[in-house]
């Protein structure tokens, strides 16, 4: 371990007491950074985005040309990325049916229609035979026909 390192190592332990070396290596390495994205574009930015490091709104008082610009700080806290995280994993069949939709009444009003459609072939697989699947979703179907075929043409008799 280097002398600097066991120097700074001491004065982090004091209590209450936090080395300035340190929090100027920060908020130089920070101004920097605010160059180098003033460097790349041609104007200011409208708004800056960083984490809650104190070093940032010090670096940015300190370069003219980002006195004016926003800074908005984003909040570092368990779970704050649920519901990204959330959206990638697998979800209910109802569920998946609605991404198409744009509309929410459009989609509340096919979802509440295919609902009692869908329970009709949902067939638990897992519990019956291969065999009595087959029968079980034929008489389904049969049964589904049935309905189709009445709705579509009542006069007629299927």
């Amino acid at each position: 371990m280097s002398p600097a390192n066991r120097e700074l190592g001491r004065r982090v332990q004091d209590p209450g007491d936090f080395p300035r070396e340190t929090a100027a290596c920060r908020k130089a390495a920070a101004k920097r950074f605010f160059r180098r994205v003033l460097a790349a574009c041609p104007e200011a930015p409208k708004k800056i985005v960083t984490d809650q490091l104190g070093s940032y709104p010090a670096a940015k008082a300190e370069i003219p040309k980002l006195t004016n610009v926003k800074h908005v700080f984003v909040k570092a806290s368990a779970r704050v990325n649920n519901r990204a995280e959330n959206s990638h994993q697998p979800t209910r069949e109802r569920e998946r049916r609605m991404r198409g939709f744009r509309d929410p009444q459009r989609t509340q009003a096919f979802l509440s229609n295919f609902g009692p459609i869908r329970q009709h072939f949902a067939l638990k697989r897992h519990l019956l035979r291969s065999s009595l699947y087959r029968k079980q979703l034929a008489a389904r179907f049969v049964a589904w026909r049935e309905i189709t075929c009445r709705t579509q043409n009542p006069s007629m008799a299927c």
